[in-house]
């Protein structure tokens, strides 16, 4: 999920927030076991140098697990940041989706480079954009050229759909609407419209919601005890939670409190809530093979060019992210207002999952702010 706009703090004044953050930082900072202090340190700065209200980190390492914190639940008192606490995964849905339809292809019930029009007819349509020759694959991918729903929801004046209840096939009539990118295969595009189509095929070769296949065929099988998709109508974040702030309109930049919010615009391209821990270890059961037979696992991370981040490259549903100290990390971000999470697994075992409680751009520079959340999980990785 994507949301990019440069805000100014409204309701808390400069010098207010700078205390309140640096209050939190010192609290956790001090709590922080000394092993862990250059990951520690890093999370601080993302509150003092950076601004973002609170960072929640997990990583694991040689088996071992820690879960560290920084900032403050609330921007405008000072309130401790649960570890390991509940966030809005967004797009860190989408492998658990792409991980459904592997286990189906797996099950022989679909076929990755079949047209999506076999299985979904008269569905996918619009100006330029053909189901018979966008296939699963593409869909998984992005490599479809279907236009993302997601620019045309209304985020830009985001607390005017805070609390809008969008159907499937409401989001898909917003992208429709639009001509096609690229002609499928050619290129790629992030595009959340792709998982929704997807989540609606999944539902067909199942014949049950697609909430209750990610619940029996990951959450459920591999033991994530903090990761749920909230039922329709249901706004709000189980505890504990630090609380999610966003830009209300992108016109007046005014900062809102997002942690309410109807996730419905986000389906299966992004409504499930989990933790950093959670989000970390369905990377690790991931590689582990825990979800997939091989072939399948094989098949979603072959990988297109994918200039999101440098170096970066997109499988089935799974980014693939240098590292500075060699290799590559694999996993999904997510961004939704008041979330962003970001983090995955290597193939030595080592998994982080991280979350900041603002977009960058939010309270700060966008570029400068995303770039020291990139920086600080690869020091989880690497440190």
């Amino acid at each position: 999920m994507k949301n990019r706009v440069r805000p100014t703090v409204h309701g808390v004044t400069a010098l207010a927030l700078a205390g309140l953050l640096s209050a939190g930082l010192t609290t956790a900072a001090e709590s922080a076991p000394a092993r862990n202090s250059v990951v520690q340190g890093s999370i601080d700065s993302l509150v003092k140098e950076h601004r973002f209200p609170a960072v929640l980190v997990s990583v694991t390492k040689k088996g071992r697990t820690t879960d560290l914190v920084a900032g403050s639940s609330s921007i405008d008192r000072q309130v401790p940041v649960p570890r390991d606490g509940y966030v809005r995964a967004a797009s860190g849905t989408k492998p658990f989706v792409s991980v459904v339809v592997l286990q189906l292809v797996a099950e022989g019930k679909v076929n990755l480079d079949a047209p999506i029009e076999k299985y979904l007819p008269g569905l996918v349509r619009g100006e330029g954009i053909d189901a018979n020759v966008i296939t699963v694959r593409h869909l998984l991918q992005h490599t479809s050229g279907l236009p993302d729903y997601a620019s045309h929801v209304g985020l830009a004046k985001f607390e005017d759909v805070q609390h809008k209840f969008f159907q499937p096939h409401d989001l898909l009539a917003l992208a429709f609407a639009q001509p096609a990118e690229f002609a499928p295969g050619t290129s790629w595009s992030y595009s959340n419209t792709n998982y929704v189509v997807a989540g609606l095929l999944i539902e067909k070769l199942t014949g049950r919601p697609v909430q209750e296949q990610l619940k029996e065929r990951v959450i459920d099988k591999i033991g994530l005890q903090k990761t749920y998709w909230p039922v329709a109508g249901d706004q709000t974040i189980r505890q504990p939670h630090a609380r999610g702030y966003a830009i209300g309109d992108a016109a007046t930049r005014k900062v809102i409190d997002a942690t309410e919010m109807d996730p419905s615009w986000g389906w299966a391209a992004g409504q499930l809530i989990s933790t950093p821990g959670d989000l970390a270890k369905f990377a690790r059961s991931l590689l582990d093979g825990k979800l997939l037979p091989s072939a399948q696992l094989a098949e979603m991370r072959k990988t297109v060019d994918a200039p999101v981040f440098p170096g970066s490259r997109y499988g089935l549903g799974l980014f693939s992210i240098p590292l500075s100290c060699g290799g590559v990390y694999w996993g999904h971000g997510g961004d939704i207002p008041g979330y962003e999470t970001r983090g995955g697994a290597t193939e030595d075992g080592r998994s982080v999952g991280l979350a900041v409680t603002a977009l960058p751009g939010t309270l700060g520079d966008d570029e400068s702010q995303g770039n020291a959340v990139r920086a600080t999980v690869d020091k989880a990785f690497c440190s």
